[in-house]
């Protein structure tokens, strides 16, 4: 049961880990993508890359997981709201309630703590 902490993080941070390098290398693509919708499209895409790949280092590391997970969270939510508005359009309410369950996943990490495998080494866990 020790390791469930672990793994939870490192499922959690997969996603943000596999999407961050993903736009890191494509970073110009990804960043004209949210132009289209956004201004400062290079400072938001650049935002957007570190705070997934902090936040997903963060969490498979268990250092700093709140902070990572808050991260995380606060990338989330706009992209969620933006870019997976199923009430504008409704093919998006699969991703939308992906990263609310993604959300509800963080939170928990946020009220739980890293687990014992952890940098941190959270007591309370």
């Amino acid at each position: 049961m020790e390791y469930l902490p672990l793994v939870a993080r490192v499922s959690l941070a997969l996603i943000f880990l596999n999407s961050g390098i993903k736009h890191a290398l494509g970073f110009s693509g990804f960043a004209e993508m949210i132009g289209q919708t956004l201004p400062l499209a290079g400072l938001l895409a650049a935002g957007t890359v570190l705070f997934q790949l902090a936040g997903a280092v963060s969490l498979i590391l268990g250092y700093r997981v709140k902070l990572g997970a808050t991260l995380l969270i606060l990338f989330l939510i706009p992209a969620s709201l933006v870019f997976h508005n199923f009430l504008a359009d409704p093919s998006e309410l699969s991703s939308f309630l992906k990263n609310l369950g993604l959300i509800g996943g963080l939170l928990l990490l946020i009220y739980a703590g890293p687990g014992k495998i952890s940098i941190d080494q959270d007591i309370s866990a």
